[in-house]
């Protein structure tokens, strides 16, 4: 019987470098989103600016997506990959500095959701990009579900640990922390071997570069509904995590160690959805699992906004993490699947442009939440997502 694909990933140290590399980056990432939304919210009373402060974490992967996916075919993606992760650690450093003197304003973490939203942006074309390099078609499944039960896993620590810092310490405590867990990261990426450029830098623009990918996108049906898929995802669905803390605070009556709580919760269940995906998931059921969860999300987390219990919220959260994590994994996996090697930096790219463009659904989220509440405009926004995936089937059944 040959071995689960997932063990000998673990025994490569390429892969494993990698890995580590992602796990620091996630931790901090739910960290500091956790600490930035409920900092802010107490600070303006806005669910606006919350929902305003995520959107530009997303913003910079529509603005520069596709550039970035161009790009990081004509460096040594190890380099990238190293310079991505000292401007993050730069970053909060700076924001634990201010913090620390009182001198932290809500324009400051502004400033660094954007800085940060820069490096997000180039995680699929880079550092996903080298995963696939190092696992092969054979075990990308396998992989990217490792990458996501890693991402989903540190949703739980990541809140919770923020939670717990923005009450006992303030926010100078987690960034600091933040900075602090970049270290390995750059330690595992200085042990990586070099990720030569696949391209030649003189044999296109950059500009070439990206008409070329999208042209090699609309010519193949696959590729459409699944960046389609990611679109509505990321119009419709992940806008509602901004909403937590207002929502945890506001409707569920939660402090902040309980609203970290509260985060971690999709987190757990997304965990879970990965592992189990990575243990028993087969290529044939990558279609079913990609649009499954996405139709779970979408309506778990209409159940989560009109929940009134933290019981109920979190069991809602829970399943909206079960089917993220079928929606996550499969993402970068169909579409790496369905493109050439040559082309995945750039496709790879395109899929973070469709990703960024989930700053729409933030601004939109956010203004209906001032208008007419944040639970009943996260429940709408479900509902709305529900809709447009029935109303695209002709796109995405290709996939």
């Amino acid at each position: 019987m040959p071995e689960p694909a997932w063990r000998t990933l673990f025994r490569d140290r390429d892969f494993l470098r990698l890995w580590t590399a992602g796990f620091c980056i996630f931790v901090v990432r739910w960290v500091e989103t956790l600490a930035v939304g409920v900092f802010a919210y107490n600070a303006t009373g806005s669910a606006f600016i919350v929902a305003l402060l995520t959107m530009l974490r997303l913003l910079p992967m529509g603005l520069f997506g596709a550039f970035l996916g161009a790009v990081a075919e004509r460096m040594d993606r190890r380099r990238a990959l190293l310079l991505i992760i000292l401007s993050q650690m730069v970053t909060s450093a700076a924001i634990a500095a201010l913090a620390l003197a009182d001198a932290v304003a809500v324009w400051h973490l502004a400033v660094a959701s954007f800085m940060n939203g820069i490096a997000w942006a180039s995680d699929n074309p880079v550092r996903r990009a080298m995963i696939g390099q190092v696992a092969g078609p054979a075990r990308m499944g396998p992989a990217m579900s490792v990458d996501v039960a890693t991402s989903n896993g540190s949703r739980v620590l990541g809140p919770t640990l923020g939670g717990v810092l923005l009450a006992s310490v303030g926010l100078d405590g987690a960034f600091l922390l933040g900075a602090l867990l970049y270290a390995p990261a750059v330690v595992a990426v200085l042990r990586l071997p070099p990720a030569p450029t696949r391209i030649e830098a003189g044999r296109a623009s950059v500009l070439a570069s990206i008409a070329e990918g999208f042209g090699f996108v609309r010519r193949e049906p696959r590729l459409v509904g699944a960046l389609l898929v990611t679109l509505l995802f990321n119009l419709f669905g992940w806008p509602f995590t901004s909403m937590i803390p207002v929502i945890g605070q506001d409707r569920l009556g939660l402090g902040p160690t309980g609203i970290g709580v509260l985060a971690s919760i999709d987190g757990i269940g997304a965990f879970a959805g990965a592992v189990t995906i990575a243990l028993f998931a087969q290529p044939t059921q990558y279609k079913a699992i990609y649009l499954g969860g996405i139709t779970l999300y979408f309506a778990m987390l209409a159940a989560f906004a009109l929940a009134t219990d933290p019981v109920l919220a979190g069991l809602a959260l829970l399943l909206t993490g079960v089917g993220g994590a079928g929606f996550a994994i499969m993402q970068p996996t169909l579409v790496f699947l369905a493109t050439p090697p040559e082309m995945r930096s750039r496709v790879l790219g395109l899929l973070s442009v469709c990703i960024g463009l989930g700053p729409i659904g933030f601004l939109s989220l956010g203004l209906l939440a001032e208008w007419f509440g944040a639970p009943a405009a996260t429940a709408a926004t479900g509902l709305a997502g529900l809709a447009a995936l029935a109303a695209t089937r002709r796109w995405w059944r290709h996939i």
